[in-house]
């Protein structure tokens, strides 16, 4: 068994900074005090929140341009897992892993899942990848795959699909996540009505292998790797789609699925009034669909997010339980210390918008008083809540600074040296 961090390395480190932990939380429990906040509360849904770690995410991403490996990069799907598990241990809310099949296919899978399990880990969803073609694939996905002319092609979009739900229950999945690239590059190259009703009928047969306990997820997305047009290409096509489908299809938002500077925290919401927000691919963007760190870009966005869900979840909304999962692509950063901080800003904006005063928001908003409905909600975010998910951290086991926990244990160069490194060239993120 190759270097892992152990719990009484955790807890040496965290000694380190037990007093000044303990008087910044002391500090802030008094200020919440006074905003009738319970700290310990607060504490208690920090240490309950869960977000799942993407499998490629442990390895080096890429670009249509190219790809940089790094020392210690996991060579299989095995090694992924001991990186997701050394996520787990520093911040103790990312027991979850979201599968990429073919990538990650096992050979024995009841190896995989007690391998995981040893670990503390789990299995969440399924991903299926029909937007590459594959070594060996009989037929090419290069015009298309759920929606392509071809019937024969859609087939084995659909036969592949279905054998990443079986493995799925193999490995103990509770939902499947469909992502397809189709669309076109050039005006006329798609029939746009035919292309649609043609994605609804190959979901259809997926929709009917998915156990009846499972939710299938179908991702939008504006562009990429089809630029003119993409056949599910907003959240309105999504949601036809799902309703089309039944009870157990799902929308699933993407951050970095939308153009710059739409209102995704709007989408979220209409998501959640019509009974179809299944969950999100978190990740951060500047441009387009650039899978950065969640929060290093737009850290008001992601708390206006939260907040539409901390407060359907406050109304209980009927069938509200969204999944959450990061989707990331690291290209100059180690992705252990990326997934670790995109966990702790998704945790961090979960608390800050329970610290918004509801009642107060709502009443500005029947004043049609637009200053202090901001006001309001800006308090809750420039709230530093730190104390908070660091006393969280601690008691569930994981670091009170996971980075400087990270750093100082050398995990990285010790999987360096267990690790020796494959040469891989070319793009993409696997």
């Amino acid at each position: 068994m190759g270097f892992t961090l152990t719990d009484a390395a955790i807890h040496d480190h965290n000694l380190q900074m037990a007093r000044a932990l303990a008087e910044d939380y002391e500090h802030l429990a008094l200020q919440l005090a006074r905003r009738n906040l319970d700290i310990e509360a607060l504490v208690e849904r920090a240490v309950a929140f869960r977000v799942a770690v993407p499998s490629w995410g442990v390895g080096a991403g890429g670009t249509r341009f190219g790809r940089f490996g790094f020392a210690g990069e996991p060579r299989n799907v095995f090694e992924k897992l001991e990186d997701c598990e050394t996520v787990c241990k520093l911040v103790r809310v990312t027991p979850g892993i979201s599968l990429h099949i073919p990538w990650d296919k096992p050979a024995n899978p009841a190896e995989l899942r007690a391998f995981a399990e040893s670990r503390g880990l789990f299995v969440d969803s399924m991903n299926s990848n029909t937007f590459q073609d594959q070594p060996g694939q009989g037929l090419s996905y290069q015009f298309g795959s759920l929606t392509h002319t071809d019937r024969a092609v859609r087939q084995q979009a659909i036969d592949h699909n279905i054998e990443c739900i079986d493995l799925g229950q193999r490995l103990g999945a509770r939902s499947h996540t469909v992502w397809i690239g189709d669309g076109g590059n050039f005006p006329g190259q798609v029939h746009f009505r035919r292309a649609l009703d043609r994605y609804l009928d190959s979901l259809r047969a997926i929709y009917g292998a998915v156990p009846k306990t499972w939710r299938l997820f179908i991702e939008h997305k504006l562009y990429e790797p089809a630029f003119y047009s993409t056949v599910l290409n907003d959240w309105g096509t999504s949601y036809y789609c799902t309703r089309e489908l039944g009870d157990r299809a799902w929308s699933l938002v993407d951050l970095g699925h939308h153009a710059p500077n739409v209102n995704v925290e709007l989408i979220v919401a209409r998501l959640i009034q019509f009974g179809k927000l299944g969950g999100f691919h978190f990740n951060d963007s500047q441009y387009g669909d650039d899978d950065l760190d969640s929060g290093s870009i737009k850290p008001f966005q992601l708390f206006l997010i939260f907040n539409e869900l901390v407060d359907a979840e406050l109304e209980h909304v009927p069938g509200f339980a969204p999944a959450y999962m990061l989707d990331q692509s690291h290209n100059v950063t180690d992705p252990i210390e990326s997934l670790v901080t995109s966990a702790i800003e998704l945790t961090r904006a979960y608390v800050q918008a329970q610290l918004v005063d509801r009642a107060a928001l709502s009443a500005h908003q029947e004043a049609n008083d637009p200053l202090m409905a901001l006001q309001t909600l800006k308090h809750a975010f420039t709230t530093d809540v730190g104390p908070i998910l660091a006393t969280a951290r601690v008691r569930a086991g994981g670091a009170a600074d996971p980075i400087g926990m990270y750093r100082s244990s050398g995990y990285r160069e010790r999987k360096a040296g267990e690790r020796p490194a494959a040469i891989r060239h070319g793009a993409g993120i696997v």
